[in-house]
């Protein structure tokens, strides 16, 4: 490791400290189970979106991103928003599956979204695909999340949901995104989605986070939501 390699990672490290607000410490402890409570600094996100956008612009923030693991969860997050900004869609592939097999919560992995995804959505949909196959749970996670934000409008098929139905996890932070996932495709392609509500093609616990998020979104019609109440399952096992 090099003086100049360990300078910047001193330098952020140093820099999130004097971000740290301890309230806000142990609120996020408390909201994030998987990271354990040393690890959590307690910068709040506008501060490190902020300091991520200030950072974007150096040259040697390279360095920082090459240096994996990171310490602390505020490093990851920063990491994240980091990689969000990049103007470059083949260096910003690169760098998140660099990443994601890092990423160990759900906040990390709900905050790392590259602006730059929208402007290459024939590209990325293959790589939504490889992510999926993924053993590790962020990374599957991420690759719904995506197929989310990016393919529930004007390009969105059929198909889309497909892919998310079919994956099949006892993981709850999985299934948390394949609810939310589903609850999201109902207020923006509900003709397209509703079958398979109908048909009950998602696992009972799945089915009923689903439905609920539903019933709880304005963009769902009052009619929607009583048609949708009748479709949850008498009970439904908890994802882990």
């Amino acid at each position: 490791m090099t003086d100049h390699f360990k300078g910047i990672e001193d330098e952020i490290r140093e820099g999130l400290f004097l971000r740290r607000d301890s309230k806000y410490r142990d609120f996020q402890s408390r909201l994030i189970p998987t990271a354990a409570p040393e690890a959590i600094i307690g910068v709040r996100t506008p501060d490190l979106r902020k300091y991520a956008k200030e950072l974007s612009k150096r040259r040697e923030i390279e360095a920082f991103l090459q240096k994996l693991p990171h310490r602390y969860f505020d490093e990851n997050q920063l990491h994240a928003f980091l990689l969000s900004e990049m103007k470059d869609y083949g260096r910003c592939i690169e760098a998140v599956n660099a990443f994601l097999p890092y990423v160990d919560n759900w906040a990390t992995c709900d905050q790392l979204s590259p602006k730059i995804f929208k402007k290459h959505r024939g590209e990325l949909l293959p790589q939504i695909r490889d992510w999926m196959g993924s053993e590790h749970s962020y990374t599957v996670r991420f690759a719904i999340g995506m197929l989310m934000q990016h393919f529930l409008e004007e390009d969105f098929d059929p198909s889309y949901p497909k892919i998310v139905l079919e994956h099949r996890s006892e993981e709850y932070y999985i299934n948390m995104m394949r609810a939310w996932y589903f609850a999201t495709a109902l207020a923006k392609q509900y003709d397209a989605v509703l079958p398979m509500i109908e048909e009950r093609g998602l696992d009972p616990w799945t089915q009923n986070k689903t439905i609920q998020k539903a019933v709880e979104s304005y963009r769902i019609t009052d009619e929607q939501k009583l048609y949708l109440k009748s479709l949850k399952p008498a009970s439904g096992k908890r994802g882990k």
